[in-house]
């Protein structure tokens, strides 16, 4: 295939209707899963109070953290089965899994009954990051790459929105009849099976994988290429990647599962020091969620644009600075709901932003044989290490605050300063595929990111 076109064409003839069909259905499986995910926290808190008959903050954030570790074990699993049988069948398992079991929620009976549901949707909703950001990558093969990459994570604020505006109107229903609207994602799987075809990149890494098979058959020594995916993303010379971009990881999934899973419950807080309480709280945590998730769209879907400007290291930092600044500004201090409508929506740029930049940047740094598994390992060694952030802030709010869970909620979210280690330890790519030669001084300046990144040597797109 040939590199990025750099024609003056205008930029829609560079564009097929194949390209534009991998966008939208990514896009909206991403949309679907922060729909999910997005509803679920909304409702956790008195999903769990039901069950329980008694709020219990320790109850609500380890069911959002077992949430999280399905997400990161379907995310693992899968991702690795996408880089050998291909991204589009996985896909739609994904989609398929954590729909169903979003709406098996409605039916439970028993607290345990609800985590293990919550689990299981969990693992299927770990599909959709990985893969839908490697089947991105690989069919936008031109300039627009990055701008299509932070579109599809676009979805997952549009999906909160869209959250925020069931829980409105049907909230007052209750908790169950939320979430029976969790099974409409199902639908996109029909889209994907009748539209979506393999990128050919999956082809020629399966003609690849065949000819090796043959000539080690035939006595041929065994070389890194020809390990089990995972395995390579540990060994020279990708691990110094898989790690600094699991610790970029890291630092936003602290910051992002702190400000989404506990800001509803903070807003019933905060509403209920002026007497609104019960279903007439929900207007108040519904708009809240909205304004949190406008911010987190313009984060989302500016990522790419502005990373194609200023690179893409420069643009984390800026996402970085603006959800700390943010994050500090409004939990600790603020206990006004104007003050929280206004600020949310910048923690959400800056903190949402961090995440879309993930799916810009890391499937430049890691070839087609392994793009789906890296996509999948680094962001879910980073959900198993922040899933007991929620949890740990419900805790701590007690022991370590007076019962503030938003002083928590800071306190657990500011663990997005982590990212800056990791974003230390990355080569900028320049909307470049880096993945594979001799390592180049450009790489950084610091002698030491040279050793822990691999070369920098475009892939053929």
């Amino acid at each position: 295939m040939a590199a990025p076109s750099t024609s003056a064409r205008p930029w829609r003839e560079e564009i097929s209707k194949y390209q534009w069909a991998v966008l939208f259905a990514t896009t909206l499986g991403w949309a679907l899963d922060g729909f999910d995910s997005s509803l679920f926290t909304q409702v956790a808190a008195p999903a769990t109070a039901d069950l329980l008959n008694r709020p219990s903050t320790f109850h609500t954030g380890l069911v959002v953290t077992l949430f999280l570790a399905g997400w990161a074990t379907g995310a693992i699993l899968f991702g690795a089965v996408a880089d050998y049988i291909g991204r589009v069948r996985v896909l739609i398992i994904g989609v398929l899994t954590y729909s169903v079991f979003t709406a098996a929620t409605v039916f439970v009976t028993e607290y345990w009954q609800f985590a293990l549901v919550r689990f299981i949707a969990g693992i299927g909703s770990g599909v959709e990051l990985p893969v839908g950001a490697a089947l991105v990558a690989e069919a936008w093969n031109n300039r627009h790459r990055a701008k299509a990459s932070s579109v599809m994570m676009s979805g997952l604020a549009i999906g909160s929105l869209l959250s925020a505006l069931v829980y409105y109107f049907v909230g007052g229903l209750g908790w169950r009849q939320t979430l029976a609207f969790g099974l409409a994602p199902a639908l996109l799987a029909l889209f994907i099976r009748r539209h979506i075809h393999e990128p050919a990149t999956t082809a020629e890494v399966k003609a690849q994988r065949a000819a090796r098979r043959q000539e080690r058959a035939a006595g041929a020594a065994k070389t890194a290429d020809d390990r089990f995916v995972l395995n390579q993303l540990f060994s020279r010379p990708l691990v110094g990647r898989t790690v600094a971009c699991t610790l970029i990881c890291c630092g936003a999934l602290f910051a992002f599962w702190g400000v989404t899973t506990w800001t509803p419950q903070i807003i019933r807080v905060v509403v209920a020091n002026r007497g609104v309480t019960g279903e007439a709280a929900v207007p108040y945590v519904s708009w809240a969620t909205a304004a949190l998730n406008v911010g987190g769209l313009l984060g989302y879907a500016s990522w790419g644009f502005i990373a194609d400007r200023i690179g893409r290291r420069r643009t984390y930092a800026m996402s970085l600075l603006i959800g700390i600044t943010g994050i500090l500004a409004l939990y600790p201090f603020a206990d006004s709901y104007t003050t929280y409508l206004w600020l949310l929506p910048v923690v959400g740029f800056g903190v949402f932003g961090v995440l879309s930049g993930n799916a810009v940047f890391f499937p430049e740094l890691f070839g087609p044989s392994v793009r789906a598994s890296a996509m999948a390992v680094t962001n879910s060694i980073g959900r198993f290490l922040t899933a007991a952030g929620p949890l740990f802030a419900g805790a701590i709010a007690t022991t370590w605050f007076d019962g503030n869970l938003a002083r928590a909620t800071a306190a657990v979210s500011m663990l997005i300063v982590i990212a800056f280690i990791g974003l230390w330890f990355t080569p900028e790519t320049h909307g470049r595929f880096l993945y594979s030669g001799a390592p180049t001084s450009s790489d950084h300046t610091s002698h030491t990111t040279d050793r822990m990144a691999d070369a920098r040597q475009p892939e053929a797109t």
